[in-house]
């Protein structure tokens, strides 16, 4: 009752409105009794116009308007097909098989290596012109002959595709460019420079450890990394005068390290993959010392200093007093690379035939490694020979830096594992190649990384029981065998010296042998759970 009551009380608006609209001012009839700030008169005029006012020119809205119009003028929608249409059909049996019999990488079955390096198509019309163009250039500047190598008449001769891979080599991908992104193209340039990465540390490693006989690795990964280290690269591209090849329509001095340094890269690492693939190990040599003048006395690669223990052991004789050089040729033949082994395996070891390694322990490894190799010797007195070394370089293998480094530096695996790792990467990373034909650089360089992986690669000698016989110093025996932080690195330092012995006795076949057959480092490894 209260409300309907209180309803009535409340005060009549008028609240009617005219149906024309005057230009005299409308007033307001309401009245709030209870408000003490007096309502303010407003003016409502209206403006009839017959034509909508245009916006200034310098409007947003304008702006974005007009943006708006000419994206769909520039940019139009794409049609996207149908899900059926966007995969291919497969290729029938017949075009399949005559895909494969007209790739260029199997029409070389003397020569596996080099034609899994070769484009998995024909080179087209692009391809060639930039040969016809350039490639002669290229070739002057790294003092080959001029004539094309496909008119050599020895089809087994690896040269006779050189032309095509040193086109491959310059090939580093360009954005926006269909010749340098084209499949074949691209993915020979990049299996190049897998192979070619661990070309050049293998040479620098072999060089170094016959130059400076009595140093540690140390040092002389800091000679390789000041000489072929990303940022010295573009410095060697410019002696040899290749950077007009490398960028063509851009001078090198004037762009930014990011945009500068992996092209160049790039294309050394697969320019040295070439070059090994066709001629071999020396013409690399003479590729880095002549061609590109490559200086290791130079004092921008010399290590930092470094206190170095006293080394009072002998060198052999034709180091004592000598800094070789890459074009002096080994003396003898006693072994594969006979140099290298006497770089690696100091004179001084033989004071350890005889003892209790030698009688107990030798035997063993050589059972489980398969030495010594059948080698038929027209004198017997040279088998006798290679193979009593062969047992001291075996000793050197299992001997860790713990038992005599302070005193005689050289008498650890050091040397040995510095070479057994380059070689161990390369026989890999050929193994890789010939194994998967079509696949990218950087998808084998994964494959690479992970297969030799460091615990994996000491956990293969451990399988063979192998890691009994490291001969550790008294005071670190305890740790190593019960602390595998410890024991892993170790046990990966004696696998690789072990490849480094047997790269520089038998060569690089029986490094194959051992990791694939021996040790089996294809071998499947079991998930972590």
């Amino acid at each position: 009752m209260e409300l309907s009551s209180s309803l009535h009380r409340l005060p009549s608006f008028d609240l009617s409105f005219s149906s024309s609209l005057s230009p005299a001012p409308l007033q307001s009839h309401l009245k709030f009794p209870h408000s003490r700030r007096p309502i303010p008169r407003r003016r409502a005029l209206a403006v009839a116009t017959n034509t909508p006012q245009e916006a200034p020119p310098n409007s947003p809205q304008r702006l974005l308007r007009e943006l708006a119009e000419r994206k769909k003028v520039a940019f139009p929608k794409k049609k996207v097909p149908p899900r059926r249409f966007i995969l291919k059909p497969p290729l029938d049996d017949a075009k399949l098989t005559q895909r494969f019999l007209n790739s260029p990488q199997l029409s070389l079955k003397s020569l596996p290596l080099l034609s899994s390096c070769l484009p998995p198509s024909r080179l087209n019309n692009a391809d060639r012109t930039w040969i016809d163009e350039y490639l002669l250039e290229a070739k002057q500047a790294l003092g080959y002959p001029l004539e094309p190598s496909d008119r050599l008449e020895d089809d087994a001769n690896p040269a006779k595709h050189f032309d095509t891979l040193l086109y491959l080599a310059f090939q580093h991908p360009v954005v926006g460019c269909e010749r340098t992104n084209a499949k074949h193209v691209r993915n020979g340039h990049s299996r190049l420079w897998f192979l070619g990465q661990f070309v050049l540390e293998l040479a620098f490693a072999e060089y170094f450890l016959q130059r400076y006989p009595r140093e540690s690795p140390a040092p002389m990964r800091e000679r390789v990394y000041a000489l072929i280290g990303k940022r010295n690269l573009p410095k060697w591209i410019r002696a040899a005068s290749l950077h007009n090849l490398v960028f063509p329509y851009d001078e090198m001095d004037k762009m930014i390290r990011k945009d500068r340094e992996p092209p160049v890269k790039s294309v050394f690492w697969a320019l040295f993959g070439a070059i090994y693939l066709c001629f071999g190990m020396p013409e690399v040599y003479r590729v880095l010392f002549e061609a590109f003048g490559m200086d290791p006395e130079d004092e921008s690669c010399q290590p930092k200093l470094r206190r170095q223990l006293e080394d009072v052991d002998y060198v052999s004789v034709e180091f004592e007093n000598k800094q070789l050089s890459w074009q002096d040729p080994p003396q003898d033949a006693l072994f594969t690379h006979p140099r290298l082994f006497r770089a690696c395996v100091p004179p001084g070891m033989h004071r350890f035939r005889g003892n209790i390694w030698d009688f107990d322990s030798r035997p063993k490894v050589m059972e489980t490694l398969g030495y010594p190799l059948p080698i038929s010797d027209r004198i017997a007195e040279i088998t006798e020979a290679r193979n009593i070394e062969l047992g001291l370089g075996l000793q050197l293998c299992f001997l860790h830096p713990s038992k005599y480094k302070f005193e005689h530096p050289r008498f650890c695996f050091e040397r040995l594992e510095y070479v057994g790792q380059k070689i161990q990467d390369l026989v890999m990373a050929e193994r890789l190649l010939m194994k998967h034909l079509d696949a990218p650089g950087r998808w084998l360089q994964e494959k690479h990384r992970r297969t030799l992986m460091n615990k994996f690669c000491g956990r293969y000698l451990r399988d063979k029981h192998l890691h009994h016989f490291v001969i550790y110093g008294e005071l670190a025996q305890d740790k190593y065998e019960h602390n595998r932080r410890l024991r892993n690195p170790a046990t990966t330092a004696v696998q690789q010296a072990i490849h480094g012995l047997a790269y520089t006795v038998y060569g690089k076949p029986d490094v194959r042998r051992l990791m694939f057959e021996v040790f089996d480092f294809e071998q499947i490894q079991p998930k972590v759970v």
